[in-house]
C-alpha cells in the first residue's frame, strides 16, 4: 500500500518519469473504427479502455461498468479493460498521447486527471487527446469509520478545527484529484487552512477503503458509489455528502445543511487519443450516446448511485476547457500550483 503525505507526495511526483512507450496494440486503422459499430449498425469489436490507475478505484468501477453495458447492450464485443497506474492518472495519460491518431483506444479518466496533469506537472496534457464524452457526476462523501468518536459532521469540524494536523483525512486521489479537493475546500469552508490538512493519498478507492476500515486515517473523503455498501453493512458511517441535494440511500446531510458553504461534485468522462479524423472521432461518440441511451446504463446509474451528466463531442470539449481553467484557478487558490 502506498501512503504519501502532502509533502512526501510531491517530492515523489517529482521524481516520477512518465512512461513515454506505447501501450501495445493495433496499429492505426483499427478495428473499432473499422467495424462501423458506431453508425451502422453493427457492434464495435476490438475496442481498448485504460484505466489510468487501480482496480476498484473510482475510474476502474465507471470504466468497467460502461464496458459492461456496452457490451449487454450488444453496441460492443471483445472489449480489453486494463489498468495502468501512477503519477496521479498521468502515466495512463501519456499513454494515450502516446497512440496519436489510433481510434482503438479510449481513457476513462475525470476531474482527477485534469488537477494532475498540473500536480504532476505532467509533460502530456488533456489538449492532447480527443475528448469523447462526460458521463456522470457523483457525490463525494465525508466518512469515518463506524466505531469514530465523531459521530456528526459538527463533532468532527470542531475536533478538525482545534488540531488541524492530528486528524489525517484520506483520499483515494493525489493533490488536484477529487478526493483531495473536496477535503482542502470543506476544510476553506470551514475556517481551516488548507495547507494545515494532514492529507493521505492512497491509490485509488479500494486502498481508501482499507485505510478507512484499518482506522489508518481519521476520515476519508471519496465517492459515495465506493463506499455505499460498506456504509449499508455498517462498517463505515457518512457524516455528509458534498452535493447540493442529499443522496437517495445515504443516511446523511450536505454540508450546506450541516452550515458548512460548500457544493462539490466529482465528474467521470472518457477522452481517445489525439490525431483522429472527425469520422473516427464520431464512431467512438456515437458508441458512448448509444451506451448512454440504453436500459443496461439506465440500470447502472440507479445501481451506483451516479447522476447522469451526458455530453458528448464539442459539448464536452467546451466543458473540459472551462474545467480545466477552473480546476487551475482552485490550485492556485489553494496554494497547491505555480
Amino acid at each position: 500500500m502506498r501512503v504519501r503525505t502532502w509533502g512526501r507526495l510531491v517530492a515523489g511526483l517529482v521524481a516520477v518519469g512518465l512512461l513515454t512507450a506505447a501501450c501495445g496494440g493495433s496499429n492505426s486503422g483499427s478495428s473499432s473504427g473499422g467495424s462501423g459499430g458506431g453508425g451502422d449498425g453493427r457492434p464495435v469489436t476490438g475496442l481498448r479502455v485504460l484505466v489510468p490507475n487501480s482496480p476498484g478505484s473510482g475510474y476502474d468501477t465507471t470504466a468497467r461498468a460502461a464496458v459492461k453495458a456496452m457490451q449487454d447492450a450488444k453496441l460492443a464485443r471483445n472489449v480489453e479493460v486494463s489498468n495502468v497506474t501512477g503519477a496521479a492518472g498521468t502515466v495512463g495519460l501519456q499513454r494515450v498521447v502516446n497512440e496519436k491518431g489510433k481510434d482503438d483506444l479510449i481513457m476513462q479518466m475525470g476531474l482527477g486527471v485534469v488537477g494532475a496533469v498540473y500536480t504532476a506537472k505532467s509533460a502530456a496534457t488533456l489538449a492532447d487527446t480527443t475528448p469523447l464524452a462526460k458521463l456522470i457526476e457523483e457525490a463525494e462523501a465525508i466518512v469515518v469509520p463506524a466505531n469514530s468518536p465523531y459521530q456528526s459532521i459538527s463533532q468532527l469540524v470542531s475536533a478538525w478545527k482545534a488540531d488541524p494536523g492530528k486528524l489525517p483525512v484520506g483520499g483515494g486521489s493525489a493533490p488536484g484529484g477529487p478526493d483531495h479537493l473536496a477535503p482542502m475546500l470543506f476544510a476553506q469552508a470551514a475556517g481551516i487552512a488548507p495547507t494545515s490538512v494532514n492529507y493521505v493519498s492512497y491509490d485509488g478507492g479500494g486502498e481508501l477503503l482499507a485505510a478507512l476500515l484499518g482506522a489508518k486515517v481519521t476520515f476519508g473523503a471519496t465517492g459515495v458509489g465506493e463506499i455505499k455498501e460498506q456504509a449499508k453493512a455498517g462498517k463505515l458511517k457518512v457524516l455528509a455528502v458534498t452535493t447540493a441535494t442529499r443522496v437517495e440511500g445515504i443516511d446523511a446531510p450536505t454540508l450546506k445543511e450541516a452550515g458548512i458553504d460548500l457544493q462539490f461534485s466529482n465528474w467521470r468522462g472518457m477522452v481517445a487519443p489525439g490525431g483522429l479524423t472527425n469520422d473516427q472521432k464520431q464512431t467512438l461518440v456515437t458508441l458512448l450516446t448509444k451506451m448512454h441511451d440504453s436500459t443496461e446504463w439506465k440500470a447502472t446509474l440507479k445501481e451506483k448511485n451516479w447522476t447522469d451528466a451526458f455530453l458528448a463531442g464539442t459539448d464536452f470539449d467546451t466543458f473540459l476547457k472551462n474545467e480545466d481553467q477552473r480546476v487551475a484557478k482552485i490550485l492556485r487558490d489553494l496554494g497547491l500550483a505555480a
